[in-house]
């Protein structure tokens, strides 16, 4: 994995965006205050309230985001200096939110040899929400169905706030040598994975770039 400094570390800018406010029609208007005077509700107070809570809801929303920004800035700083082979990620064009990660197979595996690539969307909740990561290059493998999505416990039921994307990698990077065949998403390859020299075979001659 090449060591470059990413645009979003050179910038340090944050991706914060601001929610549009949606105008309603004058009909949409006119039964509203129409409604709030027969309830006795002063139009132009009621108006301000509405204003002051929806500021509010934008004002917590870009400052969660800004949160998740700066922890998503900090394991991208942490995967590129840590040094593992075979893993890699980056943010998708100006989206934080969204990253292509690569998986070289291990030495030693039968996907030795074979890169893949896979895409990260993380939650406005992560890291208390698991990223949404599933297989972008087809993968032939008993815990990978044929969306892409992985069955891996730390994405779903096993996941926790300690894990970031390096983790992740490194799991899956894992887990494609060392399948889970008491929970399969593919029960071709979980039956051919018994005979390792067929599952090899297979696998390099369908496999995709």
């Amino acid at each position: 994995m090449e060591n470059q400094f990413h645009p979003w570390l050179l910038s340090g800018q944050h991706l914060v965006r601001t929610a549009n406010t949606l105008t309603h029609g004058e009909s949409c208007r006119n039964r509203t205050v129409s409604l709030m005077a027969s309830q006795n509700m002063d139009p132009a107070a009621a108006a301000a309230s509405s204003t002051a809570a929806l500021k509010g809801s934008e004002s917590g929303g870009s400052a969660a985001r800004s949160s998740v920004s700066k922890r998503l800035q900090q394991e991208l700083m942490t995967l590129m200096m840590s040094g593992d082979k075979g893993i890699s990620a980056f943010p998708e064009s100006d989206n934080l939110f969204k990253w292509i990660g690569t998986i070289d197979g291990a030495q030693g595996t039968v996907y030795e040899g074979l890169r893949y690539r896979l895409s990260l969307d993380f939650p406005a909740g992560y890291p208390y929400q698991a990223p949404r990561v599933k297989f972008v290059t087809p993968c032939f493998h008993p815990n990978v169905d044929e969306q892409g999505f992985i069955c891996l416990d730390i994405l779903k039921d096993k996941w926790s706030a300690l894990y970031d994307v390096r983790s992740i990698l490194l799991s899956i990077q894992s887990l494609l040598g060392e399948p889970n065949n008491e929970s399969p998403l593919n029960m071709a390859a979980a039956e051919l994975w018994e005979d390792q020299e067929a599952f090899k075979a297979h696998l390099h001659s369908t496999f995709q770039k």
